[in-house]
């Protein structure tokens, strides 16, 4: 057990939005041989000590199916529904509207160059002109 792994109660919240249900009726193909808790507790362990994919610890499943995982479900946007869903139900039960009606955005929120303009640009030098010597 890893401080990064979800309990239980987190990852029912979650696993609906990244493990699709297997089909009852004509089941196509085998069935998934990895526990997909133990696959995002190995993504979470990534995200939480930066480790490289193939450093992923051997309590975990292989990290080509960890990081496939990880891979094809932020490709199919699977993350960013699940974290908008998580995010609006964290807003509801704050009682608040399910969307933000406002943003805020200040001069410390958005970074710009430190000069701006001409003063960025420097100009070129003129080619010294050597000074003849006549002979």
């Amino acid at each position: 057990m890893y401080p990064s792994d979800l309990t239980e109660a987190e990852w029912k919240c979650l696993a609906p939005y990244l493990v699709k249900p297997l089909p009852t009726e004509r089941r196509r193909g085998r069935p998934p041989k990895q526990d997909f808790h133990a696959v995002v507790n190995g993504m979470m362990y990534v995200v939480k000590t930066g480790c490289q994919w193939r450093m992923l610890p051997k309590d975990f499943p292989p990290w080509q199916t960890v990081y496939g995982c990880f891979r094809r479900w932020r490709l199919e946007g699977r993350w960013a529904r699940a974290m908008n869903a998580l995010r609006e139900a964290a807003r509801q039960k704050a009682g608040k509207h399910r969307e933000p009606s406002v943003a805020i955005i200040d001069s410390r929120s958005i970074k710009s160059a430190g000069k701006g303009g001409s003063a960025v640009m420097t100009q070129a030098r003129k080619p010294r002109v050597e000074s003849s010597i006549s002979q």
